[in-house]
Parts: structure tokens; C-alpha cells; sequence
């Protein structure tokens, strides 16, 4: 296999241990859940065909599901997300050009496109598991903040997650 493929394997499992261990235990007052996983997702080359795409952000979603013992929540709001990315990822991260980035992440895009993405995807993630999380719009404000403020933290530790883990190459 690819070297490409062996660090998005690394990746993955990096991230859910993250997830699973550590993260899935962290509540600041009750409205912010970091959700590092998902940053697996947004961080697949961006060439990848949408099957296996969609495929790879449902089995990732349900494998969080699975170990949180939930009901789908993680797998739908993961492949909606990936069907945005899918939509969107060119126009921001590559600006419309044809170009493949093998991982997109604020090394690889001009750190300013990767902020944007991550942001527009983990706040459209948090919408819709909080949203699914609560039964509806019932009590909008509620799934308002949460999304806001874990799309926040998530960022951040995204970004901290990138400095930390990523070699720096040239900017796009």
C-alpha cells in the first residue's frame, strides 16, 4: 500500500483513540463536545472518489456510534458532512482549480481556506447531530450554542491538532 494510505490509516486510528478515550468524556457545561474524529474526514485527499468517501465517513460515524452505544447520530451527521465536503471542498480549499491535495490541513492550504473549511464543516456536523441529538427544533437556541461553541473548541483542537501532528510543507 501507498504511503498516503498507511498515514490515513495511522490518522484514523490516532484520532478515534483520541475520541474514544479521551474526548468522549469531555462536557464543558453541557454544551461544547469536541469531536476530533471528524477532522479524519476533512482531511482525506480531496481526489478521493464519493463511494468510497461517503462509505469511509458512514463506518467512521457508526464506529463512534457503535462504542457510544447511540443511535446513528454519528453516521448521519458524518455523511452529511461529506456530502458538503464533496459539494464544497473545491471551491474552498482549492478555490475552483483543479487540483488534488493529498492532505488538505493548514500546512497543505493557505491556513485561512483550511479555517474556513474546517469551521463551515463542523459547524454543518454539530447542526445536525445536535439537531438529531434533540428530536428537532424544539429548542433551537439550545442547539444554537452548542453548535457554536463546540465548533469552536473543535477548531481549535484541530488546528493545535495539525501543528502538533503535520510535518510543515510549502503553502499551496
Amino acid at each position: 500500500m501507498s504511503k498516503l494510505v498507511w498515514r490515513n490509516i495511522g490518522r484514523f486510528v490516532l484520532l478515534m483513540a483520541l475520541q474514544l478515550l479521551v474526548l468522549n468524556h469531555v462536557y464543558l457545561g453541557g454544551y461544547v463536545m469536541p469531536m476530533l474524529y471528524v477532522l479524519f474526514i476533512l482531511m482525506l485527499p480531496t481526489g478521493t472518489k464519493r463511494i468510497p468517501l461517503l462509505l469511509m465517513a458512514f463506518g467512521t460515524g457508526l464506529i463512534v456510534d457503535i462504542m457510544n452505544n447511540m443511535l446513528g447520530f454519528h453516521a448521519l451527521a458524518c455523511t452529511v458532512v461529506v456530502m458538503l465536503r464533496i459539494l464544497f471542498a473545491d471551491r474552498i480549499l482549492t478555490r475552483g482549480e483543479p487540483v488534488t491535495i493529498e492532505t488538505p490541513g493548514i500546512y497543505s492550504v493557505t491556513p485561512q481556506y483550511f479555517i474556513s473549511y474546517l469551521m463551515l464543516m463542523l459547524a454543518a456536523f454539530y447542526l445536525v447531530f445536535f439537531t438529531v441529538e434533540l428530536f428537532g427544533f424544539r429548542s433551537f437556541g439550545s442547539v444554537l450554542l452548542a453548535t457554536v461553541a463546540s465548533t469552536v473548541v473543535t477548531t481549535l483542537l484541530a488546528v493545535l491538532y495539525q501543528f502538533i501532528f503535520l510535518k510543515k510543507e510549502t503553502v499551496a
